[in-house]
C-alpha cells in the first residue's frame, strides 16, 4: 500500500518510514504538520495516512476530519503517545490507533487488516451501490470501522439509533456507525423496521413488548438484548398495532 506519514518529530517519521518499508509498503510522502499532510494527500493519493495527533497549528484530529473529505478517501491510523484521545479519534472514524513507541507487530496487524479488503467485499459494496442506484433494497449494511469495512446482515440488526451526524447500528456482534439517515433507512426498510422515536428504528423481528416507565411513558424491549429504547407518544399507537400483529 502507498502510505503518507505525518508527524512533527523528524525521528518519529524516520522510524515509522523504516517500519513501513520493512513491512513491504511504500512511503509516498511525509509531512511535519496537518496542512502539509493535506497537500501531500491530494498530490499523492495515499491508501493510508499514519497521523500524529499532538501537532502545532492543526491537530491530527482536525486534519483527519479534512482528510475524510478527500476522494478517494484514505484510511487513517493515528500514531500518538497519548491514549486519552482514543474516543475522539474513533469519532472521526479512524481506521486504527497505535500508541508510541510504535511496535512493528502492531503496525503490521493494522496495515494487514486494511489491506485485506477482499475482492468479495469490494464486489458486495459495488453491488450495494448499484442496487441503491436502481432502487433495489439491500440485505446488508456497509460500515467502515477501525477494523476495516464491515458488512452487517440486515437480519442481524436490532435497531438503528440516530447519533448526531451518524446512525448507530446495534447488531448481534456489537455496534457500528454509518453515514446514513434514519429517514432513508425507514424508506428502504419500512416493512422490517418500525419507528419508535424520532431518533430510533427497531427491527420488527426482534420486538418483544412494551414496558411502562412512568405515567404515559413507554420503552420497547428487544429479544436477545438488554437495551431499552424510549417510545414517543406520537409513535406509540403504530407500535402497539405492530406488536399485536406479530
Amino acid at each position: 500500500m502507498n502510505i503518507l506519514i505525518c508527524d512533527d518529530e523528524p525521528l518519529a517519521i524516520e522510524r515509522l518510514s523504516r517500519l513501513v518499508t520493512q513491512l513491504g509498503h511504500c512511503v509516498v510522502a511525509t509531512a511535519s504538520h496537518g496542512e502539509q499532510a493535506l497537500e501531500m494527500a491530494e498530490l499523492h493519493l495515499p491508501d493510508v495516512v499514519l497521523l500524529d495527533i499532538e501537532m502545532p497549528d492543526m491537530s491530527g484530529l482536525m486534519c483527519a476530519q479534512l482528510l475524510r473529505k478527500l476522494s478517494p478517501m484514505p484510511a487513517i491510523v493515528f500514531c500518538t503517545a497519548y491514549d486519552e484521545h482514543a474516543l475522539e479519534a474513533f469519532k472521526t472514524q479512524a481506521d486504527g490507533y497505535l500508541l508510541k513507541p510504535i511496535i512493528q507487530q502492531e503496525l503490521q496487524q493494522v496495515l494487514s487488516h486494511l489491506s485485506k479488503l477482499t475482492s468479495a467485499q469490494m464486489s458486495n459494496i459495488k453491488q450495494q451501490e448499484d442496487m441503491s442506484e436502481l432502487n433495489i433494497r439491500r440485505n446488508k449494511i456497509v460500515a467502515k470501522t477501525h477494523r476495516g469495512v464491515e458488512l452487517v446482515a440486515l437480519e442481524n440488526i436490532y435497531y438503528f439509533l440516530a447519533d448526531q451526524k451518524y446512525v448507530l447500528v446495534r447488531h448481534r456482534e456489537g455496534s457500528v456507525l454509518i453515514d446514513e439517515t434514519l429517514k432513508d433507512l425507514e424508506q428502504e426498510f419500512g416493512d422490517q423496521f418500525i419507528r419508535v422515536h424520532r431518533n430510533a428504528l427497531v427491527a420488527a423481528a426482534y420486538l418483544d413488548g412494551l414496558e411502562l416507565v412512568s405515567s404515559g411513558q413507554y420503552q420497547v424491549r428487544c429479544r436477545e438484548l438488554a437495551d431499552r429504547l424510549i417510545v414517543s407518544r406520537r409513535h406509540l399507537p403504530a407500535l402497539r398495532e405492530r406488536i399485536q400483529n406479530l
